[in-house]
């Protein structure tokens, strides 16, 4: 049974912000359908949790219930940046958003 293409969400980090982008499956794939960024003005550096509740609500919103993750992408981040990822991940989840490929990261 073949699954249907799911939405992929990608993460880019600075050294002052994180901004988690949801894309829409393929073949629009680069059609940002929903985004969050923890320079919005209601999250203050010690909340960045609540950025993954404020994705999920956003992508609820918009009907979806389940992303993906781009794991040769995520394994590639240097340890120090996968860490806070965990926390936004599981708060998309917590939200009520599935994100495939999450389990599948080791968090060192």
């Amino acid at each position: 049974m073949e699954r249907a293409p799911q939405h992929l969400l990608r993460v880019v980090l600075s050294c002052r912000r994180i901004t988690a982008e949801v894309t829409a499956p393929a073949p629009r794939s680069e059609a940002i359908v929903a985004m969050a960024s923890s320079s919005e003005p209601e999250f203050a550096a010690a909340e960045r949790a609540r950025l993954g509740e404020r994705l999920a609500a956003r992508l609820r919103e918009l009907g979806v219930a389940r992303v993906r993750l781009d794991l040769d992408e995520e394994l590639a981040r240097p340890p120090h940046h996968r860490r806070p990822l965990s926390s936004l991940f599981l708060s998309v989840q917590r939200a009520g958003v599935r994100v495939d490929g999450a389990d599948e990261l080791r968090w060192p």
